[in-house]
């Protein structure tokens, strides 16, 4: 085969810290296997490099000199960089958040597949459930991303709490303005919050395999309660777990992490993923990770 046989080659990575456990890279590669392309989609995780958000911009103008067509970032970077962008989506500019990066013509164009993709995620995994009071723990890039996605989804009033109170109360000021008074609140009281509510959305680490715990005391959970997850690793955190045993509705993190991949794939090769197919291929891969635990 000679260089001019070879298909289109495509560059991309990921940002964050503790990100070695990701499937996103697995996601992209196979369905641009599947649509006749070398992609390449490489880890930069902040950990293993020993250094901090502060790196954002020298990695962003390493990656544009090596060729990539673009980058996904996650936690801790999601705002941290929105002021190294030369252009926002217009998701990414209401929600102050960026989990993509185009790398194109000599510009960074931020986007965000988090909101769709949780949406996405969201009507298929929960359809007809109450949504006139749901909390939502953490206020973060993500929970940004999240509380846009559960109001345009009819969520009528979405209380916040986050260990930095400011932030919640912050971005529940930005989605009033957005969606009307009245619809975020920061939320003082959890527990009679979580008592009025018909559903809890967790958008804090608490919960991944790095961080294990529940974002909220479990005492507060009762059967009439659908309870969403946005952590993916691992599948069924403590919180589902627990959810799960009283017989709650519950929605784990896979299909947001799906979903936005989705999202991300279509700015990246600027083709359009088989969305059944990477779903697919998402649930081999957890119930592979599940089995080799069980054997562990």
């Amino acid at each position: 085969m000679s260089h001019r046989d070879l298909p289109p080659s495509v560059l991309c990575g990921l940002i964050g810290s503790g990100i070695q456990a990701s499937r996103t890279p697995a996601l992209h590669e196979r369905e641009g296997a599947e649509q006749g392309l070398r992609l390449v989609y490489r880890l930069i995780d902040l950990d293993r490099l020993g250094i901090g958000p502060e790196a954002l911009e020298e990695l962003l103008t390493a990656a544009e000199r090596m060729g990539f067509a673009g980058l996904n970032i996650t936690f801790p970077c999601k705002q941290a960089v929105l002021p190294l962008l030369h252009e926002l989506s217009p998701d990414a500019r209401a929600l102050g958040a960026v989990n993509t990066v185009v790398l194109r013509d000599g510009k960074r164009i931020g986007h965000n597949t988090d909101c769709s993709g949780f949406a996405e995620g969201f009507r298929r995994g929960l359809p007809g459930t109450a949504r006139a009071r749901v909390v939502q723990l953490g206020a973060g890039g993500a929970g940004a991303a999240v509380a846009h996605a559960l109001l345009s989804e009819g969520v009528g009033r979405l209380a916040i709490t986050d260990t930095d109170a400011a932030r919640a109360e912050a971005l529940a000021a930005d989605l009033c303005a957005r969606f009307g008074a009245g619809r975020a609140v920061a939320c003082r009281d959890l527990p009679a919050e979580v008592a009025a509510a018909d559903g809890v959305v967790n958008c804090t680490p608490v919960g991944m395999a790095k961080l294990p715990g529940t974002p909220l005391p479990v005492a507060l959970l009762r059967p009439a309660l659908w309870v969403a997850e946005i952590v993916y690793f691992p599948l069924e955190t403590e919180l589902l777990r627990a959810a799960r045993a009283i017989g709650c509705r519950t929605l784990d993190g896979g299909g947001m992490a799906v979903f936005q991949a989705v999202g991300a794939f279509r700015l990246f090769t600027g083709r359009a993923p088989d969305a059944e197919r990477m779903l697919r291929h998402f649930a081999e891969m957890s119930a592979a990770a599940a089995t080799a635990q069980r054997a562990a």
